[in-house]
């Protein structure tokens, strides 16, 4: 399964490791990590097939359960291999791939900004089920081969998951790779992404739903009485489709909102001042220029900082006078001078690569147009029309 960060959210530079994920390695510079959650699922996948890898090989004793934790591991490195499909395919359409995420329901790519292409959302989001079907018929090959035991009770375990992980990925619903691909679809043949997401939106709620009859079905078609862990798993089920559907449909609608982001209407006047003015002094030449930034400039007028309102209102106005402006000022570094140009999704996408509060927009000549401030982009994308 594939994710974009939420639009909404990504300015606010949110790119930190999530809490109770631990990092296990990488793919192709694509950090891989695992949730906290994976050690439980590994030990409930163990004690589940210990009794069959009994079976299989009596008298293993408690090292049943080593060699069931070994097939967890396996199981999951078929996972890592469906994400890793879809992370290597977006790089190739040139888009970042921030991280591959394997948690209790499987895993997670997720994907630096949305396709811009069906073609691309399609192939995407295609390849990781495909990965995973193919694994599965390898495996299924391999089981009239390999000897009985142990070794074939694994071949026989990967080749029904993954077939299985394969084929229920391709249910054309989100947040489910299938999903995507009927969204690229749609999305192809309408010339509508928005469309398109909705379309499949309420693909993956009717899945939901479906999943939560299942047990109905299971006792009226199979005449099989569900258990209490069969109702606990459909719910689990249901309600990760239905959050997952409902968050892209939601993320949609914010979509259509960021082309009426533009960094230069965006931008608040901005006054010059030499690094070395008192505070007092810069504060009073801005207010009387009716300027809402300031940057400080050395002597030949390169930009070298932008002052800081939150620490210009945190200093008493008794210091101001004895203070150098350029001590409440951020050093430019690499990623807080952002062309004045940016718009939408790439304006975004440029703030969440360096997180801070103000950025110095300049022109195509270098010449300063403003301070952005994310305070402002916060406000603006608020109160851009659904």
């Amino acid at each position: 399964m594939t994710e974009t960060p939420t639009p909404a959210d990504r300015h606010r530079g949110d790119r930190q490791r999530a809490p109770g994920t631990f990092r296990v390695g990488s793919v192709s510079g694509i950090d891989v990590l695992v949730t906290s959650s994976w050690f439980l699922v590994a030990a409930l996948i163990a004690f589940a097939i210990a009794p069959r890898i009994e079976q299989a090989e009596p008298g293993l004793g408690l090292f049943k359960y080593v060699a069931g934790l070994i097939f967890a591991v396996m199981l999951y490195l078929a996972v890592l291999l469906h994400e890793a499909s879809h992370a290597l395919v977006a790089q190739r359409f040139g888009y970042v791939v921030n991280s591959i995420t394997l948690h209790f329901l499987g895993g997670m790519t997720e994907i630096d900004g949305a396709a811009r292409k069906p073609r691309q959302e399609f192939w995407i989001a295609v390849v990781g089920p495909l990965a995973s079907i193919a694994v599965g018929l390898v495996a299924l090959a391999a089981w009239f081969v390999v000897p009985e035991g142990l070794v074939q009770v694994t071949i026989e375990g990967l080749a029904g998951a993954n077939l299985l992980i394969g084929v229920l990925n391709l249910v054309p619903g989100l947040p489910l790779d299938g999903g995507r691909v009927l969204k690229a679809f749609v999305w192809g043949v309408s010339g509508n992404e928005h469309r398109g997401t909705l379309v499949a939106g309420w693909g993956g709620r009717l899945t939901a739903l479906a999943v939560l009859a299942w047990p109905l079905v299971q006792r009226e078609a199979f005449d099989v009485e569900p258990t209490l862990f069969d109702y606990a798993l459909v719910f689990v089920l249901a309600v990760f489709l239905w959050t997952g559907a409902t968050a892209a449909m939601s993320q949609a609608r914010m979509r259509r909102r960021l082309p009426y982001l533009v960094a230069r209407p965006l931008a608040r006047r901005t006054l010059s001042v030499p690094e070395d003015l008192p505070l007092a002094e810069a504060v009073r030449r801005a207010q009387e220029a009716g300027a809402g930034s300031i940057v400080t400039t050395t002597s030949s007028g390169r930009a070298t900082g932008i002052v800081s309102e939150a620490a210009v209102q945190a200093t008493p106005v008794e210091r101001r006078p004895w203070m150098a402006v350029s001590a409440v000022a951020r050093t430019l570094e690499d990623g807080l001078s952002l062309p004045a140009t940016l718009a939408g999704e790439d304006l975004i996408l440029a703030i969440s690569r360096r997180p801070a509060e103000e950025y110095l927009l300049l022109e195509e000549d270098g010449q300063i147009c403003g301070v952005l401030v994310t305070a402002d982009v916060d406000r603006a994308f608020r109160e851009t029309p659904h």
